[in-house]
């Protein structure tokens, strides 16, 4: 199974669009848009999970079923928008949720980490702030495909990138090489 989780707030923007195509060209894979959750930021609490990870105010949210998903996964797309030269804020959340969630787990850590990922950004600026926020979510190098809207004649607000058919021939080129 495939677990592909889109990182966009905005429904019909580029970024859920391109989840929609990824699922489409791959079969038996599990959707999840983060924002559709109420996930709760770290915060707004006395830091229990530094004494007990399962003192943690928030664990019954989606955040630890979405971390499962994934771990159970063959592989794993995560598509990221770009706000700021810099991954959203719901990656942020995601990220710093699943400090919690390993703490004292390193056997799942492990398995996470295993779990191949690809992450899928669309961005007109800069990499290295992603490639550094994806570093540990992977073993090794991320592999990160950046798609600029601004390359293929498109403003990003628009959330028009796809249908552009340049643009789904660089992504399903993209997947081809990864399978």
């Amino acid at each position: 199974m495939t677990t592909i989780v889109s990182f966009s707030s905005r429904k019909d923007g580029n970024c859920n669009k391109i989840r929609r195509f990824i699922e489409e060209n791959i079969p038996n894979s599990s959707v999840y848009s983060f924002s559709d959750f109420k996930i709760e930021p770290c915060g707004n609490c006395e830091y229990e999970c530094f004494r007990n990870r399962l003192s943690c105010p928030h664990t019954q949210d989606m955040e630890n079923k979405l971390l499962e998903a994934i771990c159970r996964s063959e592989k794993a797309y995560f598509i990221v928008p770009n706000y700021c030269d810099y991954p959203c804020g719901n990656f942020f959340i995601f990220n710093e949720r699943s400090n919690c969630f390993f703490q004292g787990r390193e056997d799942l850590l492990e398995q996470y980490l295993r779990v191949p990922k690809e992450f899928i950004v669309v961005s007109n600026t800069g990499q290295e702030n992603f490639l550094q926020a994806f570093a540990q979510h992977v073993t090794g190098q991320p592999k990160v495909l950046f798609l600029s809207a601004r390359a293929f004649g498109k403003r990003s607000i628009d959330g028009d990138l796809l249908p552009s058919e340049t643009a789904e021939q660089v992504i399903q080129q993209w997947l081809i090489q990864k399978m």
